[in-house]
């Protein structure tokens, strides 16, 4: 099981507000930027922006972190022996597919399998 990027998620009333300091803090443009539901995501350096009316956002609150994986299916098998509960199973997205997980100590993460492109397009060599 390979962990290929881990995103700190930052909440936002407004995606281009906050974009504007994250590019300056990360000298970079949005590696990737989509609507999903009722929220607009962009992905800057390690940082994975969340913008929408506070109770949209609340629908993705119960994760820390968003962290892409190389093999989703590896994942689970190695969660579920660590005695990690799945709480939302392997779905299709924008992105590729991903997971929600709470592990044994009761943190929760976004797991996310990219498809090929993005991994090509975003994951350094």
């Amino acid at each position: 099981m390979t962990i290929l990027k881990t995103y700190a998620r930052l909440w936002s009333d407004d995606l281009d507000g906050a974009l504007s300091l994250l590019r300056r803090l990360t000298g970079a443009e949005p590696d990737l930027r989509l609507r999903f539901h009722a929220v607009e995501l962009a992905a800057i350096g390690d940082f994975l922006v969340i913008a929408g009316s506070a109770d949209e956002r609340a629908t993705y609150a119960h994760a820390s972190a968003t962290v892409v994986v190389a093999d989703l299916d590896d994942l689970v098998t190695t969660l579920e022996s660590a005695g990690a509960t799945i709480t939302t199973p392997v779905t299709a997205g924008p992105t590729g597919r991903f997971l929600y997980a709470r592990h044994a100590d009761g943190t929760e993460i976004e797991y996310v399998e990219w498809t090929p492109d993005l991994v090509r397009r975003i994951i350094p060599r």
